[in-house]
């Protein structure tokens, strides 16, 4: 029996499943690699299959090395607000910024690069870490007559929620791909996420149920 394909109403998001997020990488989420067999069968049922890239230049304000006197995960103030520091990760052409290796991303419609700007972050694949400037999905997708988005990648509790809670307010209905996420779970981010999350009216779902 053929795989059941979305139509062209529908989106696959694929988040950040790059070498830096992987284990070996600077920022790995634990399992990261995992992810990507499962996220290239899912690949298969939807015409729209969107990825997105962290893609920050060297020096970037969320680096703790950017930061006299801090660490890495440690927190501090920026004009736009508490930004957690990471260390240097997904530079701009570096091999860490590569998707990883088992990812198929040859079907992709559209690679959505972000974390572009040296000075503001971005976890959301919408909306930059300013809440004002925009990455320009929304408007893809919209001229595209996308509707509806499933979620998957890394991290479950950063970019793929606030990526899920900017496509809601994107007036998507959107789904997050438990098992095909991993977390990074930092002083209980992973639970506060999905509430998060569920308050804004993403629906939780596996992917046998997708």
């Amino acid at each position: 029996m053929p795989l059941k394909r979305y139509g062209a109403d529908c989106a696959l998001l694929v988040v950040d499943v790059q070498n830096s997020f992987c284990p070996g990488g600077e920022l790995a989420v634990p399992g990261g690699d995992e992810v990507a067999p499962l996220i290239n069968h899912l690949s298969l049922l939807f015409e729209n299959v969107v990825l997105t890239q962290d893609w920050h230049p060297a020096g970037h304000i969320s680096f703790a090395s950017s930061h006299a006197g801090v660490r890495p995960f440690q927190s501090v103030d920026l004009p736009y607000g508490p930004q957690t520091l990471w260390p240097d990760h997904c530079v701009a052409g570096s091999p860490g910024a590569d998707f990883h290796p088992e990812l198929e991303t040859a079907h992709a419609r559209l690679i959505v690069r972000k974390g572009i700007h040296a000075k503001v972050d971005s976890y959301s694949a919408f909306v930059e870490a300013d809440r004002a400037t925009t990455t320009g999905l929304a408007g893809c997708l919209n001229a595209l007559g996308v509707k509806k988005v499933w979620l998957a990648g890394l991290a479950t509790d950063f970019c793929v929620a606030w990526s899920a809670i900017d496509a809601r307010a994107a007036g998507l209905e959107t789904f997050v791909v438990e098992d095909a996420c991993r977390a990074i779970d930092i002083n209980g981010s992973l639970i506060e996420a999905w509430a998060q999350m569920r308050q804004a009216g993403v629906k939780r779902l596996r992917s046998d149920e997708v």
